[in-house]
C-alpha cells in the first residue's frame, strides 16, 4: 500500500471516529469541524517545520515525521544531495577549466553582453595589463586602441585585428573575439611579434633582390639589343642565342617588375581618388586591341558610368592582369567580354572568356604567388604567376573581393566586386 493510501486510509478513518462520537453524542458537526480544525493546523505546522529545514539550505538529517511529510522530506533531501554532487563535480570542472586557461600561452578573456570582463587568464593580465580586480571593468575603458574598438563594435569577427600590446608596443598582437553562449564572447590574443617580423624581413628580401636585380638586366638587356643590331644573320646560332637570352631577359625583367609591384601594394599607403572606371577601361581595352593576338576580340560592356575611390595605376594593373589572362587563356578565335555593371550592393567588374577554364579544386590556389594550373596546352603560355596575386591585392586595397566562376572546357568568369560605398557619382 502506497503512502498516499495510507494518508488518505487514517483521514477516513479519523472521520469515521468524529461521525461516530457525533451520533453518540448529538454533536455531528461540532466534531467534524473540530476534527478539521485539527487536520489543517497539523498541515500548518508540518509547513512551517518544512519551511525552516527548506530556508536553512536543507543541510543535514530532516525532521523525523511520518506519513506523506517523510516521503517529501525524503526526496527533497535526496534532490539537494544529488545537487551538491553535481556542484560539486562542475566545480571541480570548472577548476580544470581554469588551470588549463591559466597555462595556455595566449592570452583569454571571457566578455559579457556589454562588453564588461567577466574572467581573464594568466596571459591577458601579462599582455594586455589586465587585473584580478577589473573584473566587471568595461574592456574598451582598458584598451583604448582605436581599431580594437571598431573591430569589437563591429560585430564582424571573421577576421583578426592587429594590435601592439598595451604593456609593451614592441610586442604585436592579433586580436580575435568567438561568440559562445548566451551573448558571451571569447578574447583570444596571440602574440605574433615573430610572424610579423618574418613577414617584414620577406618584403624587405624581396623588395632589396627585385631592386638590386634590375641594374643587370637593364644592362644585359641593351647589350643583348646592340648584339642583335650587330647580327648580319650569316650565324644562326648566333641569331638564335641572342633571340634566346632576350626572351629570357625580358621574362626576368616582368618578374621583378611584378615582384616590385606586390611589394609596393604591401607597404605604401593607399591613395584615394575618384577613378573614372568606364574611361580606364576603354583605354585599357584600347591598348590591348591593339595587339596582334588580341585584335577584334575584346567585347567591353559599360552598363553604368559609376566612379570608384581608389588608386587609378593599381586598378589599371589588375584589370590589365585580368584581361590578359583571359587573353592568353582563350583559343585566338573567341571573344573575351568585359562588363561593368552595378547591382543594389556592388559595382562589378566581370571578365569572361571561353577559355579552358579551370577545376573546381584549383580555384582556392590561383590567387597564390607563383601558382600556375598544370594542364596540357597545345601552345605554350608564359607568365610570371603573379597576375592574380596583385589582383588579389589591389581589390584587398580596396575593400573589394574577387570572384571566379569556372568550369573545364567551358570558360571562366572573374568577377571584381566593389561596396556600393565606393561609388563616387
Amino acid at each position: 500500500m502506497s503512502v498516499w493510501q495510507k494518508e488518505i486510509g487514517f483521514a477516513l478513518l479519523l472521520f469515521l471516529v468524529a461521525l461516530i462520537s457525533g451520533s453518540l453524542t448529538g454533536h455531528i458537526l461540532l466534531f467534524m469541524f473540530l476534527l478539521t480544525l485539527g487536520l489543517w493546523i497539523r498541515q500548518l505546522l508540518q509547513i512551517s517545520r518544512f519551511e525552516r529545514w527548506i530556508s536553512m539550505g536543507g543541510r543535514g538529517e530532516y525532521p523525523r515525521v511520518s506519513g506523506i511529510w517523510e516521503d517529501i522530506y525524503h526526496h527533497v533531501y535526496r534532490i539537494k544531495k544529488n545537487e551538491r554532487k553535481r556542484k560539486k563535480k562542475l566545480g571541480k570542472m570548472v577548476d580544470q577549466f581554469r588551470k588549463s586557461t591559466e597555462a595556455l600561452p595566449d592570452a583569454a578573456v571571457v566578455l559579457g553582453p556589454s562588453d564588461e570582463i567577466e574572467w581573464t587568464n594568466k596571459a591577458a593580465r601579462d599582455v594586455l595589463g589586465l587585473h584580478q580586480s577589473d573584473k566587471g571593468q568595461r574592456i574598451p575603458n582598458l584598451i583604448r586602441f582605436p581599431e580594437f574598438i571598431r573591430y569589437l563594435k563591429s560585430g564582424n569577427y571573421h577576421e583578426a585585428v592587429i594590435l601592439p600590446a598595451p604593456v609593451d608596443h614592441r610586442i604585436t598582437l592579433a586580436v580575435r573575439v568567438v561568440k559562445y553562449g548566451a551573448g558571451l564572447r571569447l578574447l583570444l590574443a596571440q602574440d605574433v611579434t615573430q610572424l610579423k617580423k618574418m613577414e617584414r624581413m620577406r618584403k624587405d628580401f624581396v623588395a632589396n633582390v627585385s631592386h638590386e636585380l634590375r641594374t643587370p638586366l637593364t644592362v644585359l638587356k641593351g647589350y643583348l639589343e646592340t648584339m642583335r643590331d650587330m647580327d648580319d644573320g650569316n650565324s644562326p646560332l648566333l641569331t638564335h642565342s641572342v633571340l634566346q637570352m632576350q626572351g629570357q631577359t625580358e621574362r626576368m625583367q616582368h618578374l621583378v617588375d611584378d615582384l616590385l609591384l606586390l611589394t609596393r601594394l604591401e607597404t605604401q599607403q593607399k591613395k584615394v581618388q575618384c577613378v573614372d572606371v568606364p574611361a580606364l577601361l576603354q583605354q585599357i581595352c584600347k591598348e590591348s586591341d591593339a595587339l596582334e593576338t588580341a585584335a577584334g576580340r575584346i567585347e567591353l560592356l559599360l552598363e553604368t558610368d559609376t566612379r570608384i575611390t581608389g588608386e587609378e595605376q593599381e586598378l589599371r594593373s589588375a584589370f590589365t592582369n585580368l584581361l590578359g589572362n583571359a587573353l592568353k587563356y582563350s583559343p585566338d578565335d573567341s571573344t573575351v567580354t568585359i562588363r561593368w555593371h552595378r547591382s543594389e550592393s556592388a559595382v562589378i567588374l566581370d571578365v569572361k572568356d571561353q577559355g579552358e577554364g579551370i577545376v573546381a579544386a584549383e580555384i582556392p590556389r590561383i590567387t597564390e604567388r607563383f601558382y600556375r594550373v598544370e594542364v596540357k596546352r597545345s601552345k605554350k603560355v608564359s607568365g610570371t604567376g603573379l597576375g592574380l596575386a596583385i589582383v588579389k591585392h589591389v581589390l584587398m586595397r580596396h575593400d573589394a573581393k574577387l570572384n571566379i566562376v569556372s568550369e573545364p572546357g567551358k570558360g571562366s568568369c572573374f568577377s571584381c566586386c566593389f561596396p556600393v560605398t565606393r561609388a563616387c557619382r
